[in-house]
C-alpha cells in the first residue's frame, strides 16, 4: 500500500468512516493478533485483547500526527492493551510456575538452528505468564528493564530475573525438542 493511500485511509478513519476503519482493521488485524497472542498465550484472550486494542486505537486516532509509522503507533496501543490485561489479571504475582522454572538449568547451549520461527513462537506462547510478559517486552518489543519495571509495577531486578528464567525455560524446551529429533 502506498503512503498516499495510507494517509487518506488514516484521515478517513479519523473522520469516523466505517469503510476506512474496516480497511485498517483488515490490514492490521493479523499482525496485531500475533502481538496479542504472544502476550497472553491463548486464542480466546488474544481475540478479546485484539478487539479491545482496536476500540482503543480508533478512539485515539486523532492523537496520531503522522510522525513515525502508523503501524508502529498502533502496535504500541496493542502492547499497552495487553499489558493492562496482564496487570488486571496480576500475572506477575502468580508464582507457582516460577518455582518450577527455578529447577531448570541452562548449562547446555541452545540449538537454535534446529528450531523454526513458528516453533520458537509457540514455545514463547507456552512460557509462564510472568516470564512471557517480560520476555516479549524486552526481547521482542525492545523495552529496557527500567521501562518494564515502570510499566508493570515491579523492580528492575524482578524484570531481569523474569527474563533470565524465561531464557532458561526456553533453552530447556529447545533442548528437549532438538534431543527428541535425534
Amino acid at each position: 500500500m502506498n503512503e498516499t493511500y495510507n494517509h487518506k485511509l488514516i484521515e478517513s478513519c479519523k473522520d469516523g468512516d466505517r469503510k476506512a476503519q474496516k480497511a485498517i482493521y483488515d490490514l492490521l488485524a493479523p499482525k496485531m493478533f500475533s502481538v496479542c497472542l504472544r502476550y497472553c498465550g491463548d486464542r480466546q484472550s488474544a481475540e478479546d485483547m485484539l478487539q479491545d486494542g482496536f476500540v482503543s486505537m480508533f478512539s485515539k486516532m486523532d492523537s496520531y500526527k503522522g510522525a513515525g509509522s502508523f503501524e508502529g503507533w498502533a502496535r504500541k496501543i496493542f502492547v499497552n492493551t495487553c499489558l493492562m490485561y496482564l496487570r488486571k489479571n496480576d500475572v506477575l504475582k502468580q508464582s507457582d510456575d516460577i518455582e518450577e522454572a527455578r529447577k531448570l538449568t541452562s548449562d547446555v547451549p541452545t540449538q537454535m538452528e534446529d528450531i523454526g520461527y513458528k516453533e520458537l513462537m509457540k514455545m514463547v506462547m507456552e512460557l509462564p505468564p510472568g516470564f512471557r510478559t517480560v520476555f516479549n517486552m524486552y526481547a521482542i518489543e525492545g523495552y529496557s528493564h527500567k521501562e518494564i519495571a515502570d510499566e508493570l509495577g515491579i523492580t528492575e531486578t524482578t524484570s531481569r530475573t523474569q527474563l533470565s528464567r524465561a531464557r532458561t525455560w526456553l533453552q530447556n524446551k529447545i533442548k528437549e525438542k532438538t534431543d527428541g529429533r535425534k
